[in-house]
């Protein structure tokens, strides 16, 4: 006699069996392992990775041509060309120069050859004749023209990946470019696949009648390995509750989630939800109202999640997508995943060189206006741009420029855009590094873009960010960033970062002097070499104000972070320079004290209170963060003035 089925008495909506079941499994990312650089594609990095070598390691050629001071060209054409006398060694590739460029004379270097001291910019060898030892050039070229500066790509110390990356080979290439040979990544989950069903046959066996093809198992192992989880076949298994609770027990003993298909409903041959009803806290949910897939049954034995999902492969994917994937995806630390293209706004304008299609890699940010689409570069040697980028913009060959406000379309670089708690553009400082990182830790995730504080600014202004880092001084009011905030731009007062004169240990012209004596007699001296900044940094108009006019040698050769300056001293091509404390400590070199900068954050009026923006307000609460912005020499000097 035909066992009478039991009916769903429980059937709930499909947010509440969610709910349900996550408060029964609290499933979190899984502990951490190391794998070789070679193994790492895919996998979602456990830790913030930082460089421990600049890249490029030196300053280097972009290009054949030769290695010369700028000022020599100034002036010069193919009508009337400058004439100058080439030097005595030719620089290949993975060669040290041992010469010295004097003023009137040039050497030959290949493209990727380290640039020799003296020489602050790379003529094309197609905008020069040589005749004998005379060079004549045709073209006037600025300081820094077809050169890549130490550490402009990836500075030493500086944070290049952060945890919770998912590692495709854009990020692979990074990390072998920072000579990065072991990884830390999350473990992959493993998840026990148990097909149920005495009509079941393997695909491949010889069909028999009443029996039916196992299509379950190929199709929840290959959308668990599609999630960059490890799926782990246990076979099929009949309509035996003995056999069923052994395969079970396999499962719960090798895998971190179960799956079994088909069983989970309530007729006399559904044994399968019988089984888990017997651990503990066993069965959460059976039933849920969707079509297909009401039947499906969650649950748990002890810790790890045991889903039951229906037998017609239609609804056992379909359920397996809307369940289990998302607890999959939380354990392997990896979130939804979007492709293809889409529309967003130019934030700046974008010149383009007429004639040729271009390929402009963005970075994109959420705004009052929808996307926002920041360039992140034209560099083709720079591999962390290419690492950092959301999509592309083609602007075609006979385009000249993308107009600021322009609606572009973006093609998508194959990862998820995946929406941010915390969206920060603007200057970048290892302290802010340190803060998204204890963000980070309390499960609140950054998207960060570094344009610069005065990009920080206009982008916190237009609404496309929640925070902006900035460190601007005013020279007229010797006051940081206050002068500068724009209406519906409040600032949060950060920390000081103190900055000062950087040189190389025992160096005569530095040690022993105050920084004003040290600055004096750096500028007198006409073999005393300067690294500056970039107009429009804070560090900048700090050396301005110290030079007061002066033009010393090295004045003209702008670099765009602490780190490059440092690189350019400790390297010898340059003795001295301006930068902060952390990084001359990291570099080895010795430190004279200036003064103390303000390292502060902008923020939209309007997102002062969002619960992202409190959090991170909420840090400066706790003794902890001030502890450990003062371990790598961050002095959070300034609360009485913190609203």
């Amino acid at each position: 006699m035909a066992q009478e089925q039991e009916q769903f008495l429980d059937v709930v909506d499909r947010d509440t069996a969610e709910r349900l079941w996550w408060q029964a499994i609290r499933p979190m990312p899984l502990g951490a392992e190391t794998v070789h650089l070679a193994a790492a594609l895919g996998r979602v990095l456990a830790a913030d990775l930082a460089a421990e070598v600049d890249v490029p390691s030196f300053d280097r050629s972009n290009m054949d041509g030769y290695a010369l001071r700028a000022d020599d060209t100034y002036g010069a054409s193919e009508e009337s060309p400058r004439r100058l006398r080439v030097g005595g060694e030719e620089i290949p590739t993975g060669a040290v120069p041992r010469l010295v460029v004097e003023p009137g004379t040039a050497s030959p270097i290949a493209t990727g050859g380290m640039l020799p001291r003296g020489a602050d910019a790379v003529l094309m060898v197609e905008h020069a004749r040589v005749d004998g030892e005379c060079l004549e050039v045709l073209h006037a070229v600025a300081p820094g023209a077809n050169l890549s500066f130490a550490g402009t790509d990836v500075a030493k110390g500086e944070l290049v990946l952060r945890r919770g990356t998912l590692l495709s080979a854009r990020e692979t290439g990074l990390l072998a470019a920072i000579g990065r040979a072991d990884v830390p990544v999350l473990r992959r989950p493993r998840v026990a696949i148990v097909s149920t069903g005495a009509e079941l046959i393997a695909p491949g066996a010889p069909p028999r009648p009443a029996a039916v093809y196992d299509a379950n198992a190929t199709l929840l192992a290959d959308a668990v390995r599609e999630l960059g989880c490890q799926p782990v076949p246990l076979g099929i298994v009949g309509d035996d509750q003995s056999a069923l609770d052994d395969a079970l027990e396999r499962g719960l003993a090798t895998a971190d989630v179960v799956l079994l298909s088909g069983g989970t409903s309530k007729g006399g041959g559904d044994l399968s939800y019988r089984v888990l009803a017997r651990r503990s806290p066993g069965i959460v949910v059976h039933g849920v109202a969707l079509k297909p897939g009401k039947p499906i049954c969650l649950g748990a034995a002890g810790s790890t999640p045991v889903a039951i999902l229906p037998g017609f492969p239609t609804s056992a994917i379909f359920t397996f997508h809307e369940f289990v994937a998302p607890v999959l995806l939380r354990m392997a630390g990896l979130g939804p995943e979007t492709h293809g293209e889409i529309e967003a706004r130019m934030a700046v304008r974008c010149n383009s060189e007429r004639g040729r299609t271009e390929y402009l890699l963005v970075g994109l940010m959420p705004g009052a206006e929808g996307l926002a689409a920041y360039p992140m570069g034209k560099g083709s040697g720079s591999i962390t741009t290419f690492s950092r980028a959301d999509g592309f913009v083609i602007i075609p060959r006979l385009q000249e420029y993308v107009a600021a406000g322009e609606r572009v379309r973006v093609r998508l670089l194959g990862r998820a855009i995946a929406p941010a708690d915390l969206v920060v553009i603007g200057s970048h400082c290892i302290g802010l590094d340190l803060l998204l990182g204890l963000m980070a830790e309390r499960g609140i995730r950054s998207r960060t873009l570094w344009v610069g504080s005065q990009g920080g600014l206009d982008a916190a202004a237009r609404g496309e960010c929640d925070l902006a880092g900035v460190h601007l001084l005013d020279p007229r009011s010797d006051t940081y960033n206050t002068p500068f905030l724009p209406p519906g731009v409040r600032l949060f007062p950060g920390y000081c970062r103190m900055q000062g004169l950087v040189h190389r240990p025992d160096d005569p012209w530095f040690a022993g002097r105050t920084p004003a004596e040290a600055v004096d007699r750096a500028v007198e001296s006409a073999s005393c070499v300067m690294v500056n900044r970039n107009r429009g940094s804070g560090t900048r108009c700090l050396l301005d104000g110290l030079l007061a006019g002066r033009r010393p040698p090295g004045f003209a050769v702008e670099v765009r972070s602490h780190n490059a300056v440092a690189a350019a001293v400790s390297q010898g091509r340059a003795d001295w320079g301006v930068a902060i404390e952390p990084v001359a400590r990291a570099y080895g070199l010795a430190f004279l004290p200036l003064r103390a900068e303000r390292y502060d954050f902008a923020v939209p009026a309007d997102r002062w209170d969002r619960p992202a923006v409190a959090a991170f307000r909420g840090l400066w609460d706790e003794a902890e963060t001030r502890c450990r912005l003062a371990q790598i020499g961050l002095l959070t000097d300034g609360e009485e003035d913190r609203p």
